[in-house]
């Protein structure tokens, strides 16, 4: 029976384990960015069309989603993306190579507002690990949330980490606005932070 679902690239690991071995998917040559929460994919499909020399990797765990961004690659006959149905800590942490990736993407992760819930959030020790061993020298990230409590206890861990340094802020196109930066746009205020892996620092 035919698969009513498209997922003419999706990628589905050999071996959930290990690392990713990214040559399968992507081009040797192109940097790769990762898109990590992709959503319904508006920011992943605008940067890929906009940037058809660097490789995508949108990661998200709602397959619905993803199933629909599969269907947009086609249509728009975008070659550069693919994507990962995967937990976002474990897919950065464990299916990632070293010095893989040139710039990630984190735009509006969970919050987790409630204090007993805060060690279910994306940013802790573990992550900024994993963001460092991942990262290329001089490798980016972009951050955004809406949730301005979040945003000054990721900043503040990042200004005291030795291993990053602060850049300036991302800002997207206005076609690179996400569904849900769309919706409270206006609305409420968004904390954007960017910063890169400092080179010669050691994994």
């Amino acid at each position: 029976m035919k698969n009513p679902f498209s997922e003419a690239f999706r990628i589905v690991p050999d071996d959930w384990l290990n690392p990713l071995p990214l040559e399968r998917w992507f081009r040797p040559s192109a940097p790769l960015e990762v898109d990590v929460g992709c959503g319904k994919g508006r920011f992943l499909l605008a940067r890929a069309a906009a940037h058809p020399d660097t490789d995508f990797l949108g990661v998200d765990r709602m397959i619905g989603r993803l199933h629909k961004i599969d269907r947009k690659l086609v249509r728009r006959g975008l070659s550069n993306a693919r994507w990962l149905r995967l937990d976002a800590y474990y897919a950065v942490a464990c299916m990632i190579p070293p010095e893989a990736v040139t710039t990630y993407y984190i735009f509006f992760p969970d919050p987790w507002p409630k204090k007993r819930h805060h060690d279910h959030r994306l940013f802790n020790a573990a992550f900024l690990d994993a963001l460092f061993r991942t990262l290329k020298p001089g490798g980016q990230v972009h951050f955004a949330t809406d949730h301005l409590p979040y945003f000054d206890e990721v900043v503040a861990a990042i200004k005291t980490d030795p291993r990053f340094a602060e850049i300036p802020a991302f800002e997207p196109a206005e076609d690179e606005r996400t569904d849900f930066e769309l919706i409270y746009l206006g609305q409420t205020p968004i904390g954007r932070y960017s910063f890169e892996k400092r080179r010669g620092g050691a994994l």
